[in-house]
């Protein structure tokens, strides 16, 4: 089946899987884990006044933590935060995540991300919060996937393709799309898996563009061999590259220039130029 052919597939697919149940998961049940934890503690501060809104803590939060007041931002996000501010969650389970101005913590991380998925589930995915609360589906399936050590989010695969699959089908996510794509190349599902690669390659996700296109170079997981198509992926893929964390990606791309003919490398060269031009 051409490239062409496949990816029209895919696409047809997808607009089902939006359509219909993620799998029986219920939305407000999304992080079943985290209902058994308490909500993350006010750090120790300056909480502001209740007479500050939401918004308002949010933004004086933002400006400290440009500032570089790291300790303040804390604060008012915080505050923000337990009053029901999504992207105020979202920026400390960023900060807890990453140890950014704060003691890493993966369980408050969890917790922020968790609360933040589960109180908006349901908003519009083509609202100005939709990312970030889609973000928070993935970031809660990353943590199902390992677990925390030490607490009592324990690992669960099944819980974090629960995650996965509601993010990917009803926001749309590319990141979930690639992760659902991941587990199913676990479980040898090759058609679902490409489905999922194709959905997120196509929103610029250089990781599901570089698996995709190794997939389409060497004909792996039933897929057509499509050399040009699949070094056109691994073009692209290694132009979004960034850091050790994706050094398998040049890999990816290394060894597929090093195998292509020069009709191959040619014809990629031009779909990387069609691509370039459908996306301005």
């Amino acid at each position: 089946m051409p490239i062409s052919d496949t990816i029209r597939v895919v696409l047809v697919g997808a607009a089902f899987a939006a359509a219909s149940p993620v799998l029986g998961f219920e939305v407000k049940d999304a992080p079943t884990a985290a209902s058994a934890l308490s909500a993350a503690p006010v750090p120790p501060g300056t909480v502001p006044s209740g007479t500050v809104t939401p918004f308002q803590a949010f933004r004086t939060g933002t400006q400290s933590y440009l500032a570089g007041e790291k300790e303040k931002a804390v604060s008012e996000l915080s505050y923000a935060a337990e009053q029901g501010h999504a992207l105020a969650a979202w920026k400390l389970g960023r900060m807890y995540a990453e140890g950014d101005g704060v003691k890493r913590s993966d369980l408050k991380a969890f917790q922020y991300f968790s609360k933040l998925a589960n109180d908006n589930a349901d908003v519009s995915p083509f609202g100005a919060q939709a990312r970030f609360v889609a973000n928070a589906f993935v970031a809660v399936g990353n943590y199902y996937q390992t677990g925390i050590p030490n607490s009592e989010v324990k690992a669960n695969v099944e819980r974090a393709r629960r995650m996965y699959s509601y993010a990917a089908t009803y926001f749309g996510d590319p990141d979930a799309q690639y992760q659902l794509a991941r587990l199913c190349l676990n479980d040898k599902d090759n058609r679902q898996a490409a489905r999922w690669l194709s959905l997120a390659a196509h929103k610029g996700q250089h990781r599901a563009q570089a698996v995709l296109g190794h997939m389409l170079f060497n004909g792996d997981g039933g897929l057509p061999r499509e050399q040009a198509r699949g070094l056109m992926w691994l073009t692209l893929a290694r132009e979004g590259a960034a850091g050790a964390e994706d050094g398998w990606i040049v890999e990816y791309y290394e060894d597929a220039i090093a195998h292509a003919n020069d009709d191959d490398r040619g014809l990629a060269r031009m779909y990387v130029e069609q691509w370039a031009a459908s996306q301005r």
